[in-house]
């Protein structure tokens, strides 16, 4: 038995040096990239899930190529959000425009261990009655559709993230970050191509209570500001909301704890990267159940 005992402390040991030296290697191996090389190499890391990172100010964001394009948009992906570890604020504004149904949607909040925020740009392929609106599908805007989007999330008055690009899916997300969605304000700037389609998604901004003297209209660009969330959750909800923010707070801790040896964005993910794979992997499956909760729409429908 002491012999066991004996030989289960050496592991121990070995096991603390080896990940010790393989620690102070990878450490190494970061300090001697220069910024240019790091930011390249993330970029090609992080593509592949639908991603770019901006160098210049330390945040990801979506590519218009994203795999996730192919999921479209349903509301079962905001219901179950909270299940995968993403709590956020949303104001869904859907609107009728030359027969066919928009949603262009906002998000604000937390995803895993980032703070982020999203502009989506979705149509169905006909005028959808309103009492299906959360059991239809909507397929992501495409090239000649998308509209020039922007927005500013800011955090207790303090800006945090700034975006702009003509897209389908506007996004950005701070790693490490930890925020209540009910701390974010959202501005944001929707460009559209005509005045029909501008006039038809102001009324249904409109008609899902925002006042309209809060409203800026500037040529074909709406702006406004997102900061509360008026959808009423149930018990059911409430908890996952709950659960998922008392473990995101924590692995948010655990993310600058463990990579701590850095202070820079790039230089934290490259080191999860090298040091913990299969955690780096996770960092980067946001909206991860879109395409499982596509299935399950598509065979329910």
């Amino acid at each position: 038995m002491y012999l066991l005992l004996f030989a289960l402390l050496l592991a121990a040991l070995l096991g603390c040096i080896f990940f010790q030296c393989r620690r102070k290697k990878i450490i190494c191996k970061i300090n001697a990239m220069d910024c240019c090389t790091k930011c390249t190499l993330l970029n090609e890391l992080v593509y592949p899930f639908g991603y770019d990172f901006h160098c210049d100010c330390g945040f990801f964001s979506s590519t218009v190529d994203a795999p996730q394009k192919q999921a479209g948009y349903t509301w079962l992906y905001d219901y179950m959000a909270p299940r995968f570890q993403m709590v956020f604020d949303s104001l869904p504004v859907y609107f009728d425009y030359r027969d066919r149904t928009w949603l262009i949607e906002f998000w604000k909040g937390q995803y895993g261990i980032n703070t982020g925020a999203e502009i989506g740009i979705y149509h169905a392929d006909r005028i959808i009655p309103e009492s299906d609106y959360k059991t239809a599908w909507f397929s992501c805007a495409e090239e000649g559709e998308m509209l020039d989007c922007s927005f500013q999330l800011c955090k207790c008055e303090n800006e945090c993230i700034c975006n702009s690009e003509r897209h389908w899916w506007l996004t950005a997300f701070l790693v490490g970050c930890f925020s209540k969605p009910s701390c974010l304000t959202m501005e944001s700037c929707i460009g559209f191509p005509n005045r029909e389609m501008l006039c038809a998604f102001v009324d249904g901004l409109k008609r899902t209570g925002y006042p309209e003297d809060c409203l800026s209209v500037r040529g074909l660009t709406v702006c406004f500001v997102f900061h509360k969330d008026s959808t009423k959750y149930n018990c059911l909800t409430r908890f996952w909301r709950s659960f998922s923010q008392w473990k995101n707070k924590r692995f948010c801790k655990l993310y600058l704890w463990v990579t701590r040896p850095f202070l820079c964005t790039e230089d934290r993910v490259l080191y999860l990267y090298y040091y913990l794979p299969a955690a780096f992997r996770k960092l980067l499956r946001l909206r991860r159940f879109n395409k499982r909760c596509h299935k399950r729409h598509r065979r329910e429908g």
